[in-house]
């Protein structure tokens, strides 16, 4: 059977695996020690920290109170480290570096160095620190080292993720 979908005019369209796929993310072999990147940017929103906070039950008044964190010398609406986090993986996720080729996540240290408030625009710069073969063939480690940065270049919080990536010679599992 020929899997079909729809072009932009209505046309019938047959998925060819010559159609170059645009979303592949990177083997461990292709994240050498020293290879770094930057992702987009994006502004944390007042409508964000209220999902956060509400969605994950953050019900503490430094993220509910402004004036609560303004007696503890903050200057605005204080956004949860979890949600910094949350949000630079979401960035880090989105440049597809490891759309199809990431396996798991397997450990992680992170520090918060500043605080990050409603209005803040935060990016992320990652740096590959560490990438070898696992055990298993086909497959590697990767560990990385993730600065999240403010809008005046600042970092507010670092994190370094180690991740089984797919190599170049991965091979799926069957049953």
């Amino acid at each position: 059977m020929t899997d079909t979908s729809t072009s932009p005019t209505g046309t019938p369209t047959s998925a060819s695996p010559s159609a170059e796929l645009l979303a592949r993310g990177r083997t461990f072999e292709e994240m050498p020690v020293g290879h770094a990147f930057r992702t987009a940017r994006r502004t944390v929103t007042e409508a964000d920290l209220v999902s956060f906070v509400t969605w994950g039950g953050f019900n503490e008044p430094l993220f509910l109170d402004a004036s609560h964190a303004g007696e503890a010398g903050y200057t605005g609406r204080l956004i949860p480290g979890a949600m910094i986090y949350a949000i630079a993986e979401g960035l880090v996720l989105q440049t597809n570096v490891l759309h199809g080729t990431g396996l798991a996540f397997m450990h992680m240290e992170l520090t918060v160095k500043q605080p990050v408030y409603v209005g803040d625009t935060l990016h992320a710069v990652v740096e590959t620190t560490d990438a070898r073969p696992s055990s298993k063939g086909g497959r590697g480690v990767v560990t990385s080292r993730i600065s999240v940065r403010n809008q005046r270049d600042e970092e507010v919080l670092v994190y370094t993720p180690v991740r089984l990536i797919r190599g170049k010679d991965y091979r799926a599992a069957t049953d």
